[in-house]
């Protein structure tokens, strides 16, 4: 293991908190055991991240295994046990979504800079044909990347230059604990399948394969980090919308990443994904304006005042609120009478001797209308949300503000009624929103 302790040396820097996520196989062990080595030279802090699925009768004994080579070796153990899963079942997006949050909190606790997890060398030759086979993009046929970047931390991988042979030899040499979970020999899962069939014919051929596949893997990252780089520089994506009218000028290729960025963003935090035809319809979008088409897990792709946008409408009118307090909306949050105020849209000035108290927030009404400041009439809220270029998904439940007799007052950030005064006028209500 003396590449894998040369990648753990040069990547971690001394006086760091390093989390290991563990499972208690031999993989993960290992790397445990390498970090743990490291321990004192580093003068790291080193903390094990392990979950129990509960889905094994064997779960129990591999956590209380970790746990115990944790306590034996001065390493701070960290348990999350799944004992519901988001769609009823289990699936491994679910749990993989799950762990990553665990890790994520684990990370936050002790402050840590790095996420270590237990990939080899053969895990990237299955994941790359695994994606070859059945398809995806530039970033997917990579595979397991050696260093991934967050924003607060860097996900390590030191053992994807070394193979599962060389892990079970280290471990046992050197009597580190494991289990060893008996599904993995089952050939029902596709991986299995990869792992037991393709994998001796390419190590036959050749003892280091997987070498290879980490330099193709390492490459074709340089690639996609390039055009990803490129996408950033010329902010096609701005606040999580695509510029339409600058992507139109950029290849196929270039639109293909840039929605699939968007897509990336969402996939941090919701099951979402989409297909290679539903890529072609999100291109074809690009040219449809004020068009929109049904995703997966309740998504839409808009176009709308020349930008594309990947968003999940709830369509739920909120209920009308009392207000006479601050209160947070889903697009604003509403200071009730401020002591300070401003002349934008954004604050409202209100002598309530002219309306009628209490005033409420709504949501919008067939029909409504509203007396805007300093024009003659009314004009209908869905002509203003329009001359606003407020997005169609948004006008179901943007806040009105009304009176008790349910005359429109301020429609917030955009116009204010007849109601309003100016600053030099009398009033005794303050009511300012800031955009969320």
């Amino acid at each position: 293991m003396k590449t894998e302790l040369e990648f753990l040396n040069n990547n971690i820097k001394d006086n760091t908190s390093v989390v290991v996520a563990c499972s208690g196989g031999p993989d993960s062990m290992c790397l445990l055991s390498l970090v743990n080595n490291l321990k004192t030279s580093k003068k790291i802090k080193v903390i094990c991240a392990h979950v129990n699925h509960k889905l094994r009768r064997e779960s129990e004994e591999e956590a209380i295994m970790v746990q115990e080579y944790c306590k034996k070796n001065g390493i701070v153990f960290e348990l999350l046990e799944i004992t519901d899963y988001l769609t009823g079942d289990f699936s491994e997006e679910d749990a993989r979504i799950r762990r990553y949050k665990f890790f994520d909190q684990v990370i936050n606790k002790y402050k840590a800079q790095y996420l270590l997890t237990a990939h080899h060398g053969d895990d990237l030759i299955e994941t790359v044909l695994m994606r070859l086979t059945r398809g995806s993009n530039l970033s997917g046929y990579a595979g397991i990347r050696q260093v991934n970047t967050n924003e607060s931390y860097q996900i390590l991988r030191p053992l994807l230059t070394t193979t599962k042979e060389a892990i079970l030899k280290y471990n046992n040499e050197n009597a580190i604990p494991y289990r060893v979970d008996a599904s993995n020999d089952n050939l029902k899962y596709t991986r299995n399948r990869y792992r037991h069939t393709i994998l001796p014919f390419l190590k036959k051929e050749d003892a280091n394969v997987h070498l290879k596949y980490l330099k193709f893997s390492k490459e074709l990252s340089e690639y996609d980090n390039f055009v990803t780089e490129y996408i950033k520089n010329n902010k096609l994506i701005v606040d999580n919308s695509i510029d339409i009218n600058k992507l139109n000028s950029e290849s196929d290729f270039i639109k293909r990443k840039t929605i699939e960025l968007l897509v990336k963003e969402i996939q941090k935090y919701d099951y979402f994904d989409i297909s290679d035809n539903q890529m072609s319809e999100i291109i074809k979008l690009l040219d449809k304006n004020n068009k929109s088409i049904d995703l997966n897990n309740g998504y839409k792709c808009i176009n709308e005042y020349g930008y594309l946008k990947i968003i999940k409408p709830e369509n739920v009118n909120f209920t009308e609120i009392i207000f006479d307090k601050d209160i947070i909306t889903k697009y604003f949050t509403f200071y009730y009478n401020s002591t300070e105020g401003d002349d934008s849209n954004n604050c409202i000035y209100l002598l309530s001797s002219d309306i009628k108290l209490p005033l409420k927030l709504r949501s919008k009404h067939e029909g409504d209308k509203m007396y805007i400041k300093n024009m003659q009439g009314s004009k209908k809220v869905s002509d203003i949300f329009i001359d606003c270029k407020i997005p169609k998904y948004k006008r179901c439940d943007y806040p009105i503000l009304v009176d008790a007799s349910d005359t429109i007052i301020w429609l917030p950030g955009l116009k204010k009624s007849q109601f309003a005064k100016d600053k030099s006028e009398k009033y005794d209500i303050i009511i300012k929103c800031e955009a969320r």
